[in-house]
């Protein structure tokens, strides 16, 4: 297959749905030759928010240090390549292509198809090992205790701050969301976990005590090295991020933190993508009300115009509830993937008293009418909408997909 119709064909595997579990990922990383390598190491980071923006200052940092790193974080911004990155490069279109050509085969032999989660994390890791990576940075695509990344062995396990989220598929409380994510840790190897509310840190200790594996958490933000991050979490991150190295013995030097701290880029978090237009993927609660704090520390005098969007099984109403209040005016559209809620829905779950609102058809229509207001404007609630965005105001072409 070239790489289009590859990516077609893996787009298409979504119709599985998801499939929570070990066997089928376990399966597939087997036939594909696709494990790590003797003597590689992987950092795995689970979490509610900010797992991706931790995973890319591992990433970053470890190639500071001069190791070649494989780095795999999901969903995708734009194309679905960013997810598989080696030293900071994209997997090309042509081994991507090939690569998936040979997952196709392997997988409609199985006797339970692959789901696209699936295989795209065993896509990645054979590229990890033909690209002779010494460390691995996997992010769960959800949960952890059967998510399929949790398939590959780790040598750390990594916590960002839990919240709820997901809730149909990891519980409706946050010590039942705790134990899921605690279900990535290993036996006798280091586990570092963000601060955590009561309820979920004592979850984390007691599966740590059960597994025996250290646990310990990070007590402090990082301060004094540039970040190429805005907002006060991304220095907590940034401690996430360094521990977890430590922990995983790598030598790290003072300029060399500072210097994979301040080459890092992770697009969509806070970003500025042109003067005056921020896209940030705050999709619940817990995030939005750090976008807030962040928009109010930077932005203090302003009130934008927010264009907002979200996906079905989120808690939409809680989301605006803690935006709503920061903007001058919200613009509702959908957003570019099948799990889009419309703007009628959306507009439903705005909060009493909310600043005025508009409907629109599509980002693009939304954007425009943003763009007559002398506001800032701010483009929040889904990554898929940001992603979006982003590929229209940077002009590349956004790969639209359900997960």
């Amino acid at each position: 297959m070239h790489y289009r119709e590859a990516i077609e064909w893996l787009f298409s595997t979504q119709m599985f749905g998801i499939k929570l579990g070990l066997d089928g990922a376990r399966r597939l990383l087997r036939e594909y030759l696709a494990f790590p390598a003797h003597g590689t190491q992987v950092i795995h980071v689970a979490g509610t928010n900010g797992k991706g923006s931790t995973c890319a200052m591992i990433d970053s940092i470890a190639r500071a240090c001069g190791r070649r790193s494989g780095l795999f974080t999901s969903p995708h911004l734009i194309d679905f390549r960013e997810r598989i990155q080696v030293s900071g490069r994209q997997i090309p279109e042509e081994n991507c292509a090939a690569m998936l050509s040979e997952l196709r085969t392997i997988s409609e032999r199985m006797e339970t198809h692959p789901t696209f989660f699936e295989i795209t994390l065993v896509l990645a890791m054979r590229w990890f090992r033909e690209c002779g990576c010494e460390l691995i940075v996997l992010e769960t695509g959800m949960g952890g205790r059967f998510d399929a990344t949790t398939a590959v062995p780790a040598d750390v396990c990594v916590i960002t701050p839990i919240g709820l989220d997901h809730m149909q598929w990891l519980g409706d409380t946050i010590e039942k969301i705790a134990a899921e994510k605690a279900g990535i840790f290993v036996a006798g190897k280091p586990a570092i976990s963000a601060p955590q509310e009561p309820g979920a840190r004592e979850v984390l200790e007691q599966h740590a005590n059960e597994t025996r594996a250290p646990l310990m958490f990070v007590e402090e933000p990082l301060l004094g090295y540039p970040l190429a991050l805005a907002g006060r979490h991304q220095q907590w991150n940034a401690a996430l991020a360094v521990a977890a190295l430590h922990a995983a013995g790598l030598p790290l030097r003072e300029e060399i933190i500072r210097y994979g701290l301040s080459k890092l880029s992770w697009p969509g978090r806070f970003e500025e993508i042109q003067p005056g237009v921020i896209l940030d993927g705050a999709h619940n609660p817990h995030s939005a009300a750090v976008l807030a704090q962040t928009w109010r520390m930077m932005f203090p005098a302003a009130k934008p115009t927010l264009i907002f969007s979200a996906v079905a099984a989120k808690d939409i109403a809680g989301i605006l509830e803690i935006l709503a209040p920061l903007a001058a005016r919200i613009l509702l559209c959908p957003v570019d993937t099948p799990r889009t809620v419309p703007p009628d829905e959306l507009a439903a779950c705005l909060p009493p008293g909310a600043p005025p609102h508009g409907r629109y058809d599509h980002f693009v229509a939304a954007f425009t009418a943003a763009k007559t207001h002398q506001e800032p404007i701010l483009v929040a609630g889904s990554l898929f909408l940001v992603g979006e965005a982003r590929a229209y105001l940077t002009g590349g072409e956004f790969q639209s997909s359900a997960q």
